[in-house]
């Protein structure tokens, strides 16, 4: 794995039982420096932090002392992992290989947003199809009959000497 950039005071702590919030987070960081900022980022659906937060120190050597000792360190009954965070401008992103550092199941609910949306317009189109399939049925149903009829009426002059003689006085008068 190529080197990466790091942020040498800001911590990435992971696995934080639900409980932990960033008072309880600085608390446990600050006996090895001055604490610049506590984040814990949030989960949009729960507003619940999402097990892990960033902790950044004055001093890069503060941050050092924290990690070697708070490394694999028990915080409300969760084994914490601490680690240097990856700066802003490649988080996201594992060693500049393009694939993402987020779990596999990050974007789950938007992929099942989009997968109902999807499936939904699929449903639409389908029954749009199915109605144009009706639409144009009836039109041909509509066209075979007015041919039916014609061909009755054609039947009836054919049954119907007046019928017959009006229709050759009507071609004979169209004709002169």
């Amino acid at each position: 794995m190529a080197n990466l950039p790091v942020q040498k005071n800001t911590l990435y702590v992971g696995g934080l039982a639900e409980e932990v919030n960033e008072a309880i987070l600085h608390a446990a960081f600050i006996p090895f420096g001055d604490i610049k900022d506590v984040k814990t980022p949030l989960d949009q659906a729960t507003q619940k932090h999402r097990s892990f937060g960033f902790v950044t120190f004055l001093e890069k050597e503060d941050a050092s002392a924290a990690m070697d000792n708070m490394d694999g360190a028990e915080l409300y009954g969760r084994v914490l992992t601490v680690n240097y965070a990856l700066p802003e401008r490649i988080k996201g992103w594992r060693a500049g290989l393009g694939r993402s550092a987020q779990s596999v199941w990050a974007d789950a609910d938007t992929w099942f947003e989009r997968q109902q949306q999807e499936e939904e317009m699929q449903r639409i189109q389908a029954e749009n199809r199915a109605a144009m399939q009706a639409a144009e049925e009836l039109h041909r149903k509509k066209m075979a009959q007015d041919r039916e009829g014609e061909k009755d009426e054609d039947s009836e002059m054919k049954d119907d000497p007046m019928a017959r003689a009006e229709a050759e006085v009507l071609k004979q008068n169209n004709s002169s």
